[in-house]
This record gives C-alpha cells, sequence and structure tokens, in this order.
C-alpha cells in the first residue's frame, strides 16, 4: 500500500513538473524583462538628443539671432519632451505611451525647423560645432529609430506570450500581465513632406 502511494505521489510529481515547466512561467518573466530593458533604451536616446539640444540651441543663437521664435519653439518642445515620462510599469497604458509619443514628435518637429535654419545662414554651414552636433543629433535620430524598433518587436513577442495558450493562462491569472501598448506611427506620416526650395 505505501509503496502504490509513493509510485503515484512520483507520478503525480512528475506530472506537476511537466505541467509548470510547459505553463511559460519563466518564458513570461524573461520577456517582461526585455520589455523593460528595450523601453530603458528608447528613453536613454531620447535624453541623448535631449542633451545635445541646448548645445546646439546655443550654437545657433549666434548665427540666426532673428530666429528667436524657431529657438524658442524648440527650446519648449524640449521641456514639454523632458517633462514627459514613461515607467515601463505603465507600459499597458496606451494612452500614456500616446502622450509620450507626441511630446517627442513635437520636439522631432522643431528640431527639423532648427535644421533648416542652416541653408539661410551660410556661416552657420560652415561652423564646426555646428556640424558636428548635426551629425550627433542625426546619429542620435538612427539610434532612437532603432531602440524604437526593438522596443516595438519586444512589445510585440510579449504580447503574443501574454494572448497565446497556454502562456495565456499563466500570464493572466498567475501573474496578472496585461498586453502592452507599443508605438503607432503618427497621423502625418502617411503623407510625404513637401519639399521647397
Amino acid at each position: 500500500m505505501m509503496k502504490n502511494f509513493n509510485m503515484k505521489m512520483v507520478v503525480f510529481s512528475c506530472t506537476a513538473l511537466f505541467g509548470l515547466s510547459s505553463c511559460g512561467y519563466n518564458d513570461l518573466q524573461g520577456i517582461d524583462e526585455e520589455v523593460k530593458a528595450s523601453w530603458g533604451e528608447v528613453q536613454n536616446q531620447y535624453q541623448r538628443r535631449s542633451d545635445l539640444i541646448p548645445n546646439l540651441v546655443e550654437t545657433v543663437k549666434g548665427y540666426a539671432k532673428h530666429e528667436q521664435g524657431t529657438l524658442e519653439g524648440v527650446v519648449e518642445a524640449r521641456a514639454k519632451a523632458t517633462a514627459m515620462n514613461i515607467d515601463a510599469s505603465k507600459l499597458s497604458d496606451p494612452a500614456a505611451l500616446k502622450r509620450f509619443q507626441e511630446a517627442q514628435g513635437q520636439l522631432t518637429t522643431a528640431l527639423g525647423k532648427l535644421m533648416v535654419l542652416k541653408e539661410a545662414y551660410p556661416d552657420l554651414k560652415a561652423n564646426q560645432n555646428f556640424l558636428g552636433l548635426q551629425a550627433q543629433l542625426e546619429g542620435t535620430e538612427n539610434r532612437i529609430t532603432v531602440a524604437r524598433k526593438r522596443f516595438i518587436d519586444t512589445v510585440a513577442e510579449y504580447n503574443k506570450k501574454v494572448r497565446f495558450f497556454p502562456t495565456n493562462l499563466t500570464a493572466k491569472f498567475m501573474l496578472h500581465m496585461e498586453p502592452k501598448a507599443t508605438f503607432e506611427a503618427e497621423a502625418s506620416a502617411a503623407t510625404a513632406p513637401k519639399v521647397q526650395f
């Protein structure tokens, strides 16, 4: 009788271990950490851009004294963008991510206007400080694009694990995980920009 009971316990333990190993608990925890890390990199790249902007604005101020409105627009957009932060724990809120994205989009637009000033000020185009900052800013924009792409891919993988069977049961009932929001293209992205000379 005792031998039979021990055998049933061994079978039950093996079944329980097999069931837990296929529930995706560790996979879900791992992908959640990857989402947080990729979001941290997005924020890191936006911070890098924000840190470069004051230097760029000061360099341009020396040449473009008549362009105060453009410079003030960049400073104001930077202030709004740096004031808007999203903690990785709030990535399930699509509205918060949209507000963050809009603030960053306004800064991108303001920076675009600032870069156009170099055409109006030939001396500015030759200034090494401006050229160096412009190159760093362009590189930063590329890094932001790469970081956002990684974040989008990681969130897609996370959302699949949270929604697909059987890991969705573990996500919902054991870990209380919800799908996370991701970046969406801005409404203006569908329209090609007009280039005028």
